[in-house]
């Protein structure tokens, strides 16, 4: 996993915070479906309601898509919240879109994929929020069934876990993200948004998030 450069990370981790797409509750964590506790909440959803974020949002994976995957030819996202930014990122790219759904439609023609599937189509892969990656990489590999040459992930923000790193490692899938977990919590800090103890437990949690406790 990369991200694209240190002051991208830094800006989109400030305008997150700035909107409350992040939010960093340590003393009252949020509960993930997974069971896990955690300190953190991130909806990048949000940041569609903030034209100056969704802007700069957009231009950062256009830039990514462009430095790192030039020779795209298409551009998917992963449902649902996938699907507003690859849509940005293949206009402005003059692109074709499709998007991937976590599960077949039932009725009609029971599509994965929704858009033209092109059997060799270069295409890369958007998606808003990484954790373990398991879902992104379930996308993947519909796209890779259905023809499609992956080239690679853009995505917004990512915690960093190490399962995440292996899971792309493994599935042989580059991973940009425009900020992580480790960009985050400097500038949580220089806002006042959480105090030393606060990022004292942070840290912590991000180390072993399956055994946190607040």
């Amino acid at each position: 996993m990369e991200i694209l450069d240190q002051s991208v990370a830094a800006e989109v981790a400030d305008k997150l915070l700035e909107i409350q797409a992040i939010r960093l509750q340590p003393g009252r964590p949020f509960t993930w479906a997974s069971g896990w506790k955690s300190p953190i909440y991130c909806d990048n959803r949000l940041s569609l309601s903030f034209p100056h974020v969704r802007n700069l949002i957009k231009e950062q994976l256009v830039r990514s898509v462009c430095h790192f995957f030039p020779n795209a030819e298409a551009i998917a996202g992963v449902a649902t919240a996938g699907i507003p930014q690859g849509a940005l990122i293949a206009n402005d790219l003059g692109l074709p879109f499709i998007y991937v759904r976590s599960k077949a439609k039932g009725h009609g023609m029971e599509n994965m994929i929704e858009g033209k599937v092109v059997p060799g189509q270069k295409v890369v892969v958007v998606e808003d929020l990484i954790s373990t990656g398991g879902s992104s990489l379930k996308a993947v590999q519909d796209l890779r069934d259905a023809g499609f040459e992956v080239l690679g992930m853009v995505a917004i923000f990512t915690y960093g876990f190490d399962i995440a790193a292996k899971n792309f490692a493994d599935a042989d899938v580059k991973l940009i993200c425009l900020s992580n977990y480790e960009a985050l919590l400097p500038r949580a800090v220089q806002q006042n948004y959480i105090d030393d103890n606060a990022l004292k437990s942070l840290s912590e949690w991000r180390k072993d998030p399956g055994s946190w406790n607040p």
